[in-house]
């Protein structure tokens, strides 16, 4: 009964009690051999009090189901041994006229005792079962705590090893953008130097006609201070040098005002770019480049001639455009053209005349900036690349592979239009399109 109840863990203090139940048993026992005391009813007497004893214990244990299960089944045999007791004669046998009675009783009450034994048992085997699945499922719960304690831990790590990644990355990104700002102004440089040559050849023209006009006046300057020495003046000679002197003086201002255009469309060419869009003549702005870019490459092989072709829509309405940049882009494709068609006059070809056409038109909303050279053409696996950072046709020296990559995101990213290319074997033809009232 002792394991059956787990008495050493539910009641400690009645399990060390029982170790002395055989103490009222050894008394007796004592009383009967040694004190010579004859009852019949005594021994009755002591499984009474064991009986009891065991009841006891089942009511101090009556919360535990099995426990209940054995007081139920211990109530009838108790009351009927309690009954049988008070009905037990001097001799220690129930009196004749209730011994039936007694003996049905006793039946029934093993019967239900048994009964109850066997229910009692299963519920122990049922709790035993409940037992061990609850100390599986805290098992389980432990173990997911612990591996959920120990996920938190791995995500604080990742979080940690995350967030310096992103700082790392930050900092890659910032040393990035340095890096590509530093690499358009290389560029932008680059483009400057190709644009010398051709500058100094265009503002020389203006120069010499300044120098010239002025020379002239000079000249006409002295010939008018003669005279008005003279005692006898002609008024008329007078008024016609006067006349030739204002003529040459606004021809003098007509092309200082050229010379100084080409200047400030350098500085506006070298200087970083505020990103300011303002309303821009495209037909202006990429006639001036178109001629920039023939001279510069002229000033650097003397026999190099090319035909250069127009065809300038006149009512093209203005792009709100930021020009220097623009100008970057076309001052791009014409060198990229220029050196097409060059490098296929290397080639010796019989008949062939080297150019480059320019033309402008609205379409469809946009408006379209069309530079086509009569070159040696691009693969068309190449033309899918064209327009990746750092890729280049040239020879290694001769490009840096960032032209076209910084035309296209000039374009594309800063004026929201498009630039694609199209070319066949002796053919290549840039396309851009501008959209017309882009604001910034």
């Amino acid at each position: 009964m002792r394991k059956f109840l787990d008495l050493p863990s539910r009641l400690p203090r009645w399990n060390k009690l029982l170790d002395y139940l055989w103490v009222p048993a050894a008394v007796l026992a004592f009383g009967i051999l040694v004190l010579n005391l004859k009852s019949a009813t005594l021994p009755d007497a002591y499984w009474l009090f064991v009986l009891l004893t065991i009841g006891a214990v089942l009511v101090a244990l009556r919360d535990y189901r099995p426990a209940r299960s054995l007081l139920l089944a211990l109530s009838p045999f108790l009351l009927t041994k309690i009954i049988e007791y008070i009905l037990l004669g001097s001799d220690g046998h129930v009196l004749k006229q209730y011994d039936t009675l007694v003996d049905t009783t006793q039946g029934f009450s093993i019967i239900w005792l048994i009964t109850f034994i066997i229910i009692a048992r299963n519920q122990k085997i049922t709790l035993e079962k409940e037992r061990v699945l609850r100390e599986e499922e805290e098992k389980a719960k432990r173990l997911i705590e612990a591996q959920n304690v120990e996920l938190e831990r791995l995500v604080v790590e990742r979080t940690a090893a995350l967030t310096h990644q992103a700082a790392e990355l930050r900092a890659a990104l910032t040393d990035l953008r340095a890096a590509q700002a530093q690499l358009v102004q290389s560029e932008k440089m680059a483009s400057l130097g190709e644009l010398t040559a051709g500058i100094a050849h265009e503002i020389q023209n203006p120069l010499n006609f300044v120098n010239n006009f002025a020379d002239v006046s000079l000249e006409m300057l002295s010939e008018l201070r003669e005279e008005q020495a003279r005692p006898q003046r002609e008024p008329g000679l007078e008024a016609e040098l006067l006349d030739d002197i204002a003529q040459n003086l606004q021809k003098i201002h007509h092309h200082g005002q050229r010379a100084a255009s080409i200047v400030k469309g350098m500085l506006e060419h070298s200087r970083t770019s505020t990103g300011e869009r303002l309303p821009t003549n495209v037909n202006h702005l990429a006639e001036e480049y178109l001629r920039l870019a023939y001279q510069g490459l002229r000033a650097k092989d003397k026999s190099f001639n090319a035909t250069l072709v127009t065809d300038f829509e006149l009512a093209l309405p203005e792009v709100e455009a930021i020009a220097p940049d623009l100008g970057r882009v076309l001052l791009n494709l014409f060198s990229n053209a220029f050196y097409a068609v060059r490098q296929r006059q290397l080639t010796e070809e019989r008949g062939y005349i080297p150019t480059v056409s320019l033309s402008t038109r609205l379409a469809e909303g946009l408006v379209e900036i069309r530079v086509r050279d009569n070159g040696l053409g691009i693969p068309e696996a190449v033309q899918q690349k064209i327009f990746q950072p750092f890729f280049t046709t040239k020879p290694s020296g001769e490009g840096t592979g960032l032209g076209l990559s910084l035309s296209y995101d000039i374009v594309t990213q800063g004026h929201s239009g498009t630039l694609t290319v199209d070319s066949e074997p002796g053919n290549t033809e840039f396309l851009i399109g501008l959209p017309v009232g882009q604001v910034s």
